[in-house]
């Protein structure tokens, strides 16, 4: 025992005599050697092994950590009170709208659908198709900004000719993009919902007639709007469930799509905006369709213009091959766990979104025309190719 003791002690003093002979250089090279004999191989392991790979999956996968324990940080928003949703295209509109607890006009409500437009042509057209029997104006704005800042080209009016169908209810209108770097993309979004409340006076949008609030993507059913437009005493502000699909009506995730909503239009009070705005949600109500796109670039684009452009965490992230890969596995295009408020949710929707073979009850014009968008249907996940996203 006590010669361990002598040879700990000597091996100090010879570290000592070392540290104080020298150049400062040599000094500090001696100290390094010194500490170093004093730690076993277990410390070594730690220091150059598990603690650099360690930093290296926070690095690669922090955001995952923090997704996943989400629910220890952040309470899930309040319920909605969902209101029960009847329909069959056999039943009148008077014995629906009593189902709903609601009575019925003697001439049905004017319709505005008001959108702000980035590139998504092929929604926008089964959108349109889907509602036209029920709206009476369309108002779309366009900016030749992405919410990010980055120059776009005016999509919409380079392509106009193929929205004909609806010019004699259009009301079209473009606002200047700000081009601010390093600003919150949601401020940008803002400025520009704002102008649409702008256009939508200019459209003739007058007391008590109904605005849809949606994005492109979140197309309300037909059948929806009809009822909402011709029963009495509907709430003044009524969100939409919709039901959630990604990349194609191949991939159907959930129904808790909710941002969609309907307005009874109140001058001065109503505002355009893409939040929760009520607590009342009507069931079953349509579809969102989210990155759904003809093409690769088209994906790339969106990855990098819309609000949430921080998810690119890797410019390997918008490698086409690997977006093509993500789309015909149905897995995350940002390699981002489920934005969930439970543990149970969460783990539930790990993993690829499970592929769904039903085209029931899908917009009609999309079926009707299923040739020209079947990359939106079952069982055609491969992209075309192109260019550019025009």
């Amino acid at each position: 025992m006590s010669d361990g003791y002598n040879n700990s002690k000597k091996t100090d003093d010879i570290c000592e005599d070392v540290c104080g002979q020298g150049s400062k250089a040599a000094k500090t090279i001696s100290r390094l050697k010194c500490v170093l004999k004093g730690f076993d191989l277990r410390t070594y392991l730690f220091l150059f092994v598990l603690m650099p790979f360690g930093i290296l999956a926070i690095y690669l996968h922090g955001q995952k950590f923090t997704y996943f324990f989400r629910p220890l940080w952040e309470s899930p928003p309040k319920p909605f009170r969902t209101i029960p949703h009847y329909y069959n295209e056999n039943v009148t509109m008077e014995a629906l709208c009593s189902l709903h607890g609601w009575g019925i006009r003697e001439s049905p409500r004017r319709v505005f659908d008001a959108v702000l437009f980035s590139n998504e042509k092929d929604l926008l057209t089964v959108r349109w198709n889907e509602l036209y029997p029920y709206v009476t104006q369309f108002v779309l704005l366009e900016s030749n900004s992405t919410f990010t800042g980055l120059p776009k080209p005016l999509v919409f009016k380079s392509n106009k000719e193929q929205f004909k169908f609806v010019e004699p209810r259009l009301t079209y209108g473009t606002i200047g993009g700000r081009f601010r770097k390093g600003e919150n993309p949601f401020v940008e979004e803002a400025y520009q919902r704002v102008a649409l409340d702008q256009l939508l006076r200019i459209a003739g949008i007058e007391e008590d007639d109904l605005l849809i609030m949606s994005d492109v993507d979140e197309i309300p059913s037909a059948h929806t709007i009809n009822l909402l437009r011709w029963c009495d005493d509907i709430p003044p502000v009524l969100h939409l469930q919709l039901k959630n699909y990604l990349y194609s009506f191949e991939y159907y995730v959930d129904s808790k799509s909710w941002r969609a909503s309907i307005h009874r239009y109140s001058p001065g009070k109503t505002r355009y905006a893409h939040f929760r705005q009520s607590n009342v949600m009507l069931a079953d109500s349509g579809w969102h369709c989210s990155f759904c796109f003809r093409y690769i670039s088209e994906f790339i684009f969106k990855m990098k213009a819309y609000s949430h452009s921080d998810r690119v965490r890797f410019s390997h992230y918008l490698n086409p091959r690997r977006i093509q890969d993500v789309i015909c596995k149905g897995t995350d295009l940002f390699d981002m766990l489920p934005e969930e408020y439970t543990f149970k949710e969460i783990i539930g929707k790990m993993g690829p979104v499970p592929r769904s073979y039903s085209a029931v009850h899908l917009p009609s014009y999309l079926l009707d025309n299923a040739e020209q968008y079947k990359y939106l249907l079952p069982g055609n996940c491969i992209r075309e190719k192109q260019t550019g996203f025009i």
